[in-house]
């Protein structure tokens, strides 16, 4: 299907993207696999490249371009010719943005331009062994000492945990409130701050994701990222990118399980003729083209909303469910027209399906995603509790 999204820049840019995957990050997919980590060589060939924090300003290094598109077909040859654990668009996209945003003149040139040549990797740190979708539940907490601010907690499940140099903490400023968070700026090396194990996962191998531990972390004033107990409203304002840069990085690999699939079943062989000669393989292939190309009219047209700055949160949560739970179906189709050797760890599709498990719950699991939209639509029990009790009280 013919997309109408990108210009000749963009087309250019895709060819030297896509050369650089193939020469710096292919050949290196199965060490990283194996050493679960990705070397931190890449993201310094991925800041000369100019690939990291394409947004940001000259002055810090940056190329000044805030073209999601850019992004966009970043992650779609990462899909393709890349890895899927090098979280490059978690550095640039994902946690980057709120220094750019939230940060001042002086933190912004002190941290961003590092950032920019790869030289200091980025994680955030939101979960919690007791809090995930529900921020408000965070317990870690940042006390005011007049000088500095005494960070205590823990965190779990963050990506690029082991190699990060500079991470976001959310804690929790007011106690009174819960929504009473602020974002912190915690450096490699700060007394106190720990990084426990590299979590064993079912699938991104290659994606170090880590427990961070904070005891009595001093993090000086000037680390508070925008303004104190504004961190619920902040995290808010960027959720809709998010699930964006997901819904496209899960699309993208559907798309190229399914390039995989179409020439592996040509190839095969079964009772006389090629798999792709069943009536089964046929139908099944054309299902997935369909959907996916239905899927990635409405995900450029998200990009090109989010460009404009009209994404709305319940279009972003849209895309988000939609897209990770066709991954999921795609995929587990792929591996089934692979047969036995879908199930091999030495066919990229085996790697993908597991790959693809976790897509449908972080960044906002499918649950949370159809609240959301229901929501969206006037489905609140929220509101109907809210009108129930004014109801009683006018009554009394």
């Amino acid at each position: 299907m013919s997309r109408k999204i990108f210009d000749s820049e963009h087309e250019m840019f895709r060819d030297s993207v896509r050369n650089f995957m193939q020469k710096e990050v292919l050949p290196y997919r199965d060490k990283w696999h194996e050493q679960g980590i990705v070397d931190r060589e890449a993201f310094l060939k991925a800041g000369q490249q100019g690939l990291l924090l394409m947004w940001a300003d000259e002055k810090y290094g940056g190329a000044g371009i805030a073209d999601f598109r850019y992004e966009q077909v970043l992650i779609e040859e990462n899909a393709r010719y890349g890895d899927a654990g090098f979280f490059m668009t978690l550095h640039s996209r994902l946690v980057g943005p709120y220094i750019g945003e939230l940060g001042t003149e002086e933190q912004k040139a002190r941290w961003l331009p590092k950032c920019v040549t790869g030289e200091h990797i980025l994680a955030f740190a939101i979960t919690e062994p007791g809090a995930g979708s529900d921020v408000a539940g965070i317990r870690t907490k940042a006390e005011d000492k007049g000088d500095h601010y005494l960070l205590n907690g823990s965190k779990t499940y963050i990506s690029n945990g082991i190699l990060a140099d500079l991470v976001v903490v959310v804690a929790r400023t007011d106690q009174s409130s819960r929504h009473g968070l602020s974002l912190f700026v915690v450096e490699r090396g700060m007394e106190g701050f720990e990084r426990g194990r590299n979590l064993k996962k079912m699938g991104l191998k290659s994606q170090d994701t880590a427990e961070l531990f904070f005891d009595n972390v001093k993090v000086p004033k000037e680390n508070l990222l925008g303004e104190l107990n504004r961190g619920f409203y902040q995290l808010m304002h960027f959720l809709a990118e998010e699930r964006l840069l997901g819904a496209v990085g899960y699309l993208a690999a559907a798309d190229a399980a399914f390039d995989i699939t179409m020439d592996y079943i040509k190839e095969r062989k079964a009772f006389g003729q090629t798999i792709a000669d069943f009536q089964n393989s046929r139908f099944k292939m054309a299902d997935m083209r369909m959907n996916i190309d239905v899927a990635q009219a409405f995900i450029d047209q998200c990009v090109e909303e989010h460009d404009r700055g009209e994404l709305s949160a319940d279009a972003a949560a849209k895309a988000k469910l939609f897209t990770s739970e066709l991954e999921c179906r795609v995929i587990d189709d792929c591996v089934q027209l692979h047969g036995g050797a879908g199930y091999m760890d030495e066919y990229p599709i085996c790697r993908m399906y597991l790959n693809a498990r976790v897509s449908t719950i972080y960044a906002g699991s499918s649950e949370v995603m159809r609240e959301i939209i229901a929501r969206s639509v006037g489905l609140d029990p929220r509101k109907k509790k809210k009108e129930a009790g004014e109801i009683q009280a006018s009554a009394a």
